[in-house]
């Protein structure tokens, strides 16, 4: 019994510190990265405060991580409900869809530009994410933090 009970110990304490290491907003909340400031998110705040009970560095360290990563704060700025979604045929072409975001943006776009990135996602929320991540209004945001 007494060598299970180490094995199961073991398991535990080096779970909680792979997880507090990890910084537990980046792992409940990767879509977050990114994010310049705002609210903390209690819930990820908690979950790192358990880490600093175990163990002091590891707890240390996933706020550090969270802080870092902006998976500290709870959505903030832009979210799904502010961006204009628009619809798509599948049969529309390179030109037509140049044309039309020519149109919604008032600048003239290349999709063959050298700085343009075409990539599928899965929801918009992965899109949003990655447009945070790519440093686009990162002036503006960065402009509205207050100490």
């Amino acid at each position: 019994m007494k060598p299970c009970f180490r094995r199961v110990m073991t398991g535990l304490v080096l779970g909680i510190t792979i997880t507090a290491l990890a910084g537990c907003g980046t792992l409940f909340h990767p879509e977050r990265k990114g994010q310049i400031g705002g609210p903390i998110d209690p819930v990820v705040a908690i979950a790192n405060g358990v880490g600093l009970l175990f163990f002091i560095v590891p707890g240390v360290i996933a706020y550090a991580v969270d802080f870092s990563n902006g998976t500290i704060y709870l959505p903030s700025g832009q979210s799904t409900t502010d961006v204009e979604t628009l619809p798509l045929d599948k049969d529309m072409d390179v030109a037509e869809l140049e044309q039309l975001l020519s149109e919604k943006s008032g600048k003239p776009v290349s999709l063959d530009d050298e700085l343009v990135r075409v990539e599928a996602v899965e929801t918009l929320d992965e899109a949003i994410a990655l447009v945070r991540m790519s440093g686009i209004g990162d002036e503006e945001r960065l402009s509205t933090v207050t100490l």
